[in-house]
């Protein structure tokens, strides 16, 4: 068969071989076969040019892991649209901001994202009016000179004018559209921190997608193949679960699992009765699950475990696999490489803190602002080159890989003699004090070994003295003062003084990612806060 040139025809092409297998499972009970797939794809295509959404609108999607999520998803690509799925529990001013940002002319919800959708949908018009609305925040004019009020497509009841229904999209005959025949077509923006900080939305082609679905679908012995049943816990609108995991899905014609949010115990026991075989989950979950009784017996079914999205400790995967036999794979990827770079399935062995050896047809280097391309393990800015990467930010495709394909991460790493990667930290969480640089992820570790922290997390602030200095906010339950102090006596004796914590804050939990990664972020906001006296 001809390569595609959409991700949609991965749809096609499985309907025409299996139609009468599954596909899709929700939690709930429905399904779709694969020829039943192709039939709502198509609908759902048909329905997006009968309201006047074309090749090159935006359509973007408010929705958790469920079939019309899938099936919007794939139908807009398929009508030559541009896919924008973006996290259903977003507050409604960060909905307004992505939605006049990327240009969207609908906007699919369901009935319990509609509301927040409704809401920034009239902050838009009002500032569209110039009339903001009291509380409302404000939408930067290059925001807004892009921006349209959308048309709302709700999922079930509750609908109000002007709206439409699902089933009103989806209500007309599957008419053919015709290929584009062009894989360097736009297919989704998919918003992340990027390089800057402020949320981008990455450019991604139907090139990028495709190449890394057929890179991940390269590894011996393969990640994935038809006969095998993959969990999909993992949330659709982020690049692991759209792409490592539907990609793959309808790459090799396996049968996804849908699970609308992770509950340890719930998605043990359907791991159980769906004889779930593969498992891409993100880091924290094996930190639910160790320990609990019967584990090894409950994960019967499963051949293979992912973990990506963030780097695994090497104690919890270590506990994990001591508990059920079970090796993880970790892998490193980002939104903008469509998004696996690197997995351990490709390394000789697994390795405590590895994140392995790139994919065929990924290209991986190390580089020091100083000295150039690195060799050997000293560590540098990891910079990527493939087919799967993305074209720049949205909307004129600013910061994308150079005139030769490299594109820097912001990541820092080294790689070993074998030629497996580990990942070091983030350039920008660097800090830098008295001109020596510090790594927080190795601040972070000496932390988490002190007796009664769970977690922690280093950031570095502006200091009068030092250009920067290190602070700590730990998890704990135990009284805050002797954890301050525990930690205090462990550091010392562990760290440089340049690198030990100035200030130690306890916490009860930090903030997170969907995936569990942590904002750093926010915590940096906190810190801005307290400098300018906003915070005791």
């Amino acid at each position: 068969m001809p390569r595609p040139t959409d991700v949609a025809d991965l749809v096609a092409s499985a309907a025409a071989e299996c139609p009468d297998r599954l596909a899709l499972v929700e939690v709930g009970g429905r399904s779709l076969t694969w020829a039943g797939l192709e039939d709502e794809v198509a609908r759902v295509a048909s329905g997006l040019n009968r309201f006047d959404v074309f090749g090159g609108h935006r359509v973007m999607i408010v929705l958790g892991n469920r079939l019309e999520f899938v099936t919007t998803y794939l139908g807009a690509l398929r009508a030559h649209a541009v896919a924008v799925p973006v996290n259903p529990q977003a507050a409604p001013y960060d909905l307004a901001r992505m939605v006049a940002d990327s240009g969207a002319r609908m906007v699919v919800a369901a009935a319990d994202t509609a509301p927040r959708v409704r809401e920034a949908v009239a902050m838009l018009a009002a500032a569209l009016d110039g009339t903001p609305l009291d509380g409302a925040g404000e939408l930067e004019p290059e925001l807004l000179a892009r921006a349209r009020v959308p048309r709302l497509v709700v999922l079930g009841e509750g609908v109000e004018s002007p709206e439409v229904t699902y089933a009103d999209l989806v209500s007309g005959p599957a008419e053919p559209v015709a290929s584009a025949g062009d894989a360097e077509r736009l297919a989704a923006l998919l918003y992340t921190a990027g390089t800057s900080g402020r949320p981008r939305a990455a450019m991604l082609t139907h090139r990028a997608l495709l190449a890394n679905i057929e890179q991940v679908a390269d590894t011996d012995p393969p990640m994935m193949h038809g006969d095998d049943v993959v969990l999909g816990v993992l949330p659709l609108f982020h690049v692991y679960g759209l792409n490592a995991v539907l990609g793959s899905v309808l790459r090799h014609r396996a049968k996804l699992v849908l699970v609308d949010g992770f509950d340890p115990e719930a998605t043990l026991d359907l791991i159980d009765d769906e004889a779930i075989s593969v498992l891409p989950v993100a880091p924290a979950v094996f930190g639910h699950w160790n320990g609990r009784d019967q584990l090894r017996e409950r994960l019967g079914p499963v051949r293979l475990v992912l973990s990506g999205s963030a780097v695994l400790a090497g104690p919890v995967s270590a506990e994990f696999t001591a508990g059920t036999g079970l090796e993880v794979h970790q892998g490193y990827g980002l939104t903008e490489a469509s998004p696996v770079v690197t997995t351990t399935m490709r390394s000789a062995q697994v390795r405590p803190g590895s994140v392995g050896r790139p994919l065929s047809g990924v290209e991986v280097r190390l580089v020091d602002e100083v000295t150039g391309h690195l060799e050997g393990d000293d560590p540098g800015e990891i910079q990527i080159r493939g087919a799967n990467l993305f074209s720049g930010y949205w909307p004129d495709g600013a910061d994308g890989p150079d005139t030769d394909g490299w594109w820097p991460t912001g990541d820092v790493g080294y790689i070993d003699a074998d030629g497996d990667l580990y990942l070091v930290d983030r350039v920008r969480d660097m800090v830098v004090v008295h001109g020596f640089n510090v790594y927080p992820s190795e601040v972070e570790d000496v932390v988490a070994e002190v007796e009664g922290v769970s977690s922690a997390a280093v950031i570095g602030v502006d200091d009068p003295e030092t250009g920067e200095a290190v602070v700590a906010y730990v998890v704990s339950s135990e009284p805050a003062e002797a954890v301050e102090a525990a930690v205090r006596d462990h550091v010392a004796g562990r760290l440089a003084r340049f690198k030990q914590p100035t200030r130690i804050e306890v916490v009860t939990e930090l903030p997170t990612t969907v995936t569990g990664r942590v904002e750093k972020g926010r915590l940096r906001g906190i810190e801005r806060r307290r400098a300018l006296g906003l915070l005791e």
